[in-house]
């Protein structure tokens, strides 16, 4: 199971790197724009998530694989973007693929950290969206966790199956296909049909006059 979610982590990397390097292509940034977006962030989620752990080094420090694909995806992007036709509408699928693929592996490598079940789901939603958010962030974007499509959620949902499948025992394949399906069925629900929670609806203020009542 360690191989199959280093190989998944590694992957959700990628794809996390290429929506940070389609981000930078939006923005007309240079090729160091590009490798700075992508890198962090393809590690950003993950650095965070080791930090809260407490585990020293991060990840990523010992395992030059993981700067090294965020490097060579955005150089691709950087030579290759201008073919993309909907570089936002393919920068939000390939966030969804991101963020299903990290909220298995950051959950897990909570759990194995020795994590209680809540805080590893907490963990799994941190690793998939804290990447993305500093992303958007940096590229002066309204973050997608914050918007009205279903997105934490999903993440969320996807670490939830993971770690509930993974208590009762479960193969880890199952545990990690009904997990990665949930995140992007939620996610990829969101994005074709508009799903969304209902939203705060503003009120008019209470007249707070001055008869004493």
């Amino acid at each position: 199971m360690q191989e199959t979610l280093y190989w998944l982590d590694l992957l959700g990397v990628a794809v996390f790197a290429a929506s940070g390097a389609l981000t930078a292509s939006r923005k007309q940034m240079d090729i160091f724009g590009f490798a700075l977006i992508a890198t962090v962030t393809g590690i950003g989620g993950g650095t965070v998530r080791d930090l809260l752990l407490g585990i020293q080094p991060v990840f990523w420090i010992n395992d030059p694989a993981y700067p090294l694909t965020c490097v060579a995806i955005a150089v691709m992007v950087y030579f290759t973007a201008h073919l993309v036709e909907s570089r936002f509408r393919t920068l939000l699928w390939a966030d969804a693929l991101g963020i299903s693929m990290f909220c298995i592996t950051g959950a897990a490598i909570a759990l194995a950290a020795g994590a209680p079940p809540v805080s590893a789901v907490i963990l799994g939603t941190v690793t998939a969206t804290f990447g993305g958010l500093t992303r958007d962030v940096l590229c002066n974007e309204i973050p997608l966790i914050l918007r009205r499509e279903i997105y934490a959620t999903a993440a969320a949902a996807g670490a939830t199956v993971f770690v509930v499948l993974d208590l009762l025992g479960t193969p880890a394949w199952l545990d990690i296909a009904l997990a990665f399906t949930t995140a992007l069925a939620l996610r990829g629900a969101a994005l074709t049909f508009g799903l969304y929670f209902p939203v705060y609806k503003t009120r008019p203020g209470r007249d707070y006059s001055d008869d004493g009542s």
